[in-house]
């Protein structure tokens, strides 16, 4: 299992089978690298119904047919584009031919805004929990610190988990560095950070001072193989 970060909450996971997608936020999105108009994905895991989330998942699920997977609410706003779309909820868990995928809980907020104005609930954010052959990944979504992160590492064998550090929408460095901590990941990655003047951070500072030595600030586009 390959798994590159793309700037904001933007990582893809290869599996060898599947091309996986977690929030695509790209137009709009600077630091990112990919184009969604020749983006290849089978599956999109969306963690919650923020445009800076939910970003170019209809273009790329309509020009590759494929999967969504999300928060029910947001799943079923999106099959309402014409795109196939997994509902699930907090908590609940489901075997894909690409793999399992559990939904934490976040506290966060979830909307999203049409270009119109017009505001659509989209149901509770989530963290996403995804394992495939024995490797597990945990996207944190974008949320506050809660101690039941550590019952998360406590339960699951993490190999490498995405943590927010940007402050101001999510938890800040200070408390993502408990939050690493706690997850208890072979490696931690931050994300949310840097996109846009609220939540400007140094990523490499927050990495250099996590207590057990294994935060990587990974740069765009870079790779982490997981098999290795």
């Amino acid at each position: 299992m390959k798994v590159s970060f793309h700037g904001h909450s933007v990582v893809k996971v290869d599996t060898g089978k599947h091309r996986i997608v977690i929030d695509p936020f790209i137009n709009g999105n600077e630091a990112c690298d990919l184009d969604p108009s020749t983006e290849k994905a089978d599956v999109i895991l969306l963690t919650h119904a923020h445009n800076d989330h939910v970003g170019d998942t209809v273009e790329i699920a309509k020009n590759n047919d494929a999967l969504v997977v999300a928060p029910k609410e947001l799943a079923d706003y999106i099959a309402s584009k014409g795109v196939e779309a997994h509902p699930m909820h907090i908590g609940g868990s489901c075997e894909f031919e690409f793999g399992k995928v559990q939904l934490t809980q976040a506290f966060h907020g979830s909307s999203y805004e049409e270009e119109d104005g017009t505001v659509i609930y989209g149901g509770m954010p989530a963290g996403i929990l995804l394992t495939v052959n024995g490797k597990t990944m945990y996207h944190l979504g974008d949320t506050a610190l809660f101690t039941d992160l550590k019952m998360y590492g406590e339960l699951n064998d993490i190999d490498i988990a995405f943590i927010p550090i940007g402050d101001n929408f999510t938890m800040g460095p200070s408390d993502a560095l408990l939050a690493a901590e706690w997850v208890n990941a072979k490696t931690v990655v931050p994300v949310h950070y840097n996109t846009f003047p609220p939540i400007v951070q140094d990523p490499e500072d927050w990495a250099s001072k996590v207590k057990a030595g294994n935060a990587r600030a990974m740069k765009v586009g870079e790779t982490i193989d997981l098999t290795s």
